[in-house]
């Protein structure tokens, strides 16, 4: 059977880029071997929010008398919090699968592999292999959990980020080994729920290494009084497994000094590798190096109708990031003039207590870059709004050219901070200055006002400082 398009693999860039495509009148087929929505939607982005929403309610009742209210001693219940977690990813592919039946997409449930000719092989579960020719195909099939060469994944002792979302049983402690979103996430997940964690990070700079240093600072100290012990610029040497104790040797970079920490299960949240092996590439001869695929600002590869977009491509491997390759690549096939990705408004966000956004440079990557710049930080502690919710940890910290007002970056760590970014993304994408913003009348009391808060102390008119 022919298509206009398949896609293979219906992470949030295979599905979405499908779903346009169809919506511009493409025969569409989506190639996938696990369940509609990939990792992000089973394994990454959802569930691992569901986890992360039960422990800040636990964390809620915890401290309910701070808001005047009496509640029995709360307990937390591991089983039917993992359980949520799936419901939850189990309904959002659902509802992937509605969105397919609407748009008339076909799923071609399997292996895909890239055939010469614009075809794709799929191979069931049975063996029975068939294959689908097409006009153009984009390769969308995302990555997995890296393994570092002393730390290998056995599912059971040392475990990725699926493992951490099904154990059977809460372990009593944990080793968390890498400190970036997927680490920091975990470890506050089980933390507020009663697990020892200890967080290994390579990183000199430590908890959420690729962040402004002020933000790292701030979540360290948090999670300090959380009770999560951070060991920065440290590796992990070995782990033996031999006993029903794990023993995690690690050795700090600088000092030399070596500790062993024993624990009960070790997460290896190290980064993650592009799935691109045994997928047909080399066959075709498309330009691959460290395991990602060379494309244009169109996504095309140097094969003629094979794109790629997502985590097996340069670039940020995030999820928002994926689905708006998937539109530019998709209306770019279509014959539309898509204007390409600025990589340098991304939006990161991790999804800890608190919370910590960003976009732009970093203060220390301003410099770097040869900029002048204006500073401004705000405290939630100054909020009317943060201390009102109980939630006055953190910050909001902006970045202006000095010369232009160009808004270079915005940095944040608190409560919602996540849901506040978006303002900073738009303004910069509007190329809105430091002086714009100021002017800008934020609803009162909100915690985006802080936003407005720190631009105005980056230039000396802040109020309520």
């Amino acid at each position: 059977m022919a298509y206009d398009l398949i896609v293979v693999g219906s992470g949030p860039g295979g599905y979405v880029a499908a779903i346009r495509a169809a919506q511009l009148g493409m025969k569409v087929a989506v190639v996938e071997r696990e369940s509609l929505g990939g990792i992000c939607l089973n394994w990454g982005c959802i569930p691992t929010k569901a986890l992360l929403k039960s422990a800040q309610v636990f964390e809620y009742i915890s401290h309910a008398s701070d808001y005047g209210i009496e509640v029995a001693e709360p307990t937390a219940d591991f089983g039917k919090m993992i359980g949520r977690s799936r419901g939850v990813a189990d309904g959002m592919s659902k509802g992937i699968n509605f969105l397919f039946r609407k748009n008339k997409i076909e799923v071609l449930t399997g292996n895909g592999k890239l055939i010469r000719g614009k075809k794709v092989e799929v191979t069931d579960e049975s063996g029975k292999a068939t294959t689908y020719d097409a006009e153009h195909i984009i390769v969308a099939v995302g990555s997995r959990a890296r393994e570092l060469p002393n730390l290998p994944i056995d599912g059971k002792k040392i475990i990725g980020y699926r493992e951490a979302m099904t154990l059977p049983d809460q372990p009593k402690r944990m080793v968390v080994v890498g400190a970036g979103a997927i680490g920091v996430e975990f470890a506050y997940f089980y933390n507020s729920i009663g697990t020892e964690v200890t967080i290994v990070e390579y990183m000199e700079q430590g908890l959420v290494p690729r962040e402004d240093a002020d933000v790292s600072k701030e979540l360290t100290k948090v999670y300090k009084k959380k009770g999560i012990k951070t060991l920065a610029n440290t590796s992990v040497e070995q782990v033996d497994t031999s006993g029903d104790v794990l023993k995690v040797m690690t050795k700090n970079r600088k000092s030399g000094k070596e500790e062993v920490i024993e624990c009960d299960v070790v997460l290896s949240a190290a980064g993650i590798t592009p799935n691109t092996e045994n997928i047909g590439l080399e066959d075709l001869g498309v330009e691959v190096e460290r395991g990602l695929i060379h494309v244009d600002d169109r996504y095309q590869t140097n094969v003629p109708g094979l794109y790629a977009i997502g985590d097996i491509t340069p670039g940020p491997a995030l999820a928002h990031v994926a689905s708006a390759e998937g539109i530019i690549c998709v209306e770019a096939i279509a014959g539309q003039k898509p204007a390409a990705l600025d990589y340098g408004n991304i939006p990161g966000c991790t999804y800890c207590s608190p919370e910590v956004a960003s976009v732009g440079y970093t203060e220390a990557g301003a410099k770097e870059a040869g900029y002048e710049i204006k500073v401004g930080k705000f405290p939630f502690s100054a909020s009317g709004k943060a201390s009102a919710a109980g939630a006055k940890e953190g910050f909001v910290k902006v970045i202006f050219d000095a010369k232009y007002g160009e808004w270079l970056g915005a940095h944040m760590i608190g409560a919602n901070v996540t849901e506040m970014i978006a303002e900073v993304v738009a303004s910069r994408k509007l190329e809105t200055t430091g002086h714009e913003i100021i002017k800008t009348v934020h609803p009162h009391p909100t915690m985006s006002e802080a936003v407005m808060e720190a631009a105005a102390a980056a230039y000396g008119e802040v109020i309520h400082l």
